[in-house]
């Protein structure tokens, strides 16, 4: 059975608002909440990828290195943002960003291995979600696409 703190969390998340009882059951049972602290890293580019990352309060800036301008953050995960997405692709197996606390918050953590796992073994909750992954790969897309495209209109500014 899963933790009522938990269920009670993801139940606040929009993402997650129109699952039935048992779908949000059986994601609560493999997530658990998990307090950060401002500058803490939570992973490192190049990482074995482990949990997919929800927002439930704080900042987390992710960030790539790029051969002579080091870190460049890319992103800035707020409240209900979800980050660590490609852990449950079919394929990545490691981290493509860093990923640190911005601001102390929360964050529910869902073991992707186990995700995986009930994605395949319940077609209609693996749908669902990643239906729901398929709309942040596209907003974070569109979101990169404005950067280079502003990268390469002003090529001679560096971006902090």
């Amino acid at each position: 059975m899963a933790n009522p703190e938990v269920i009670a969390e993801l139940k606040k998340i929009p993402w997650f608002g129109t699952l039935s009882p048992e779908h949000l059951e059986k994601l609560a049972e493999i997530t658990t909440l998990r307090a950060v602290r401002a500058g803490e890293t939570l992973f490192k580019e190049g990482d074995k990828q482990d949990y997919v990352y929800i927002v439930l309060e704080g900042r987390v800036a992710l960030e790539i290195f790029v051969p002579h301008r080091g870190k460049v953050r890319i992103y800035t995960c707020e409240q209900h943002d979800v980050f660590g997405w490609s852990s449950v692709t079919p394929l990545v197996r490691q981290r493509t960003a860093g990923a640190t606390a911005v601001l102390n918050g929360r964050l529910a953590c869902m073991d992707a291995e186990k995700l995986r796992q009930i994605c395949d073994e319940d077609r209609d909750l693996g749908y669902l979600v990643m239906r729901r992954l398929a709309n942040v790969v596209a907003s974070r897309l569109m979101v990169t696409r404005l950067q280079l495209i502003d990268m390469f209109a002003h090529p001679e500014e560096k971006n902090a």
